[in-house]
């Protein structure tokens, strides 16, 4: 499949083109819905959104084989714009970051199956430390690519996965077991 062919033939008006682009990396753009809604409806709501706004901006993307990347940062926009209308994107209050107590190695009472849950874990990071592990590990995505998504500088998204990754590794008590150079410690 040549994405620039397809992208001067969806810019041309053809909407059959358009939809093979987007039926060809359909898997990642739900993926990426979901991620972000948190459930089926809303994901298909934000994907279909995101659908007429390629449709109506194709024209604008200027370099073809840019496509996916301009295609997956409206979806991002686009869920945004949703939680926010539905009130559910907010940074963690501070009862959710006291809850992070819990957590803690000094903690008898923690439970050893919550630590394997990963979207308990990530619940405890901050909004913005959230999203940027998300789309690097789960969605594979790379730095930079995160960066044009959110509009947010190249170091701030390195900062806030590396926060982010230390704070995840402080709940589990990752530092216990292993050194910056990789050498175990005792416990």
């Amino acid at each position: 499949m040549n994405v620039s062919h397809l992208v001067k033939q969806a810019k041309k008006g053809n909407k059959e083109a358009l939809l093979q682009l987007i039926m060809a990396d359909q898997d990642a753009y739900y993926r990426l819905a979901y991620t972000y809604m948190g459930n089926e409806h809303d994901a298909m709501d934000a994907m279909e959104d995101m659908i007429v706004t390629l449709y109506e901006k194709i024209d604008q993307l200027q370099k073809g084989e840019a496509f996916y990347s301009w295609s997956k940062t409206i979806l991002v926009n686009r869920c945004k714009t949703i939680l926010r209308k539905k009130g559910r994107f907010f940074p963690l209050e501070d009862e959710q970051e006291q809850s992070l107590a819990s957590f803690t190695h000094e903690n008898p009472y923690r439970h050893k199956e919550s630590e394997l849950d990963m979207q308990v874990l990530l619940s405890h990071l901050n909004a913005q430390q959230r999203e940027a592990i998300e789309l690097r590990y789960v969605h594979d995505l790379p730095y930079q690519t995160i960066a044009d998504m959110t509009g947010t500088p190249l170091g701030t998204i390195k900062s806030r996965i590396s926060q982010g990754i230390q704070k995840l590794k402080t709940m589990i008590g990752g530092d216990r077991y292993e050194d910056d150079r990789g050498e175990f410690r005792g416990i």
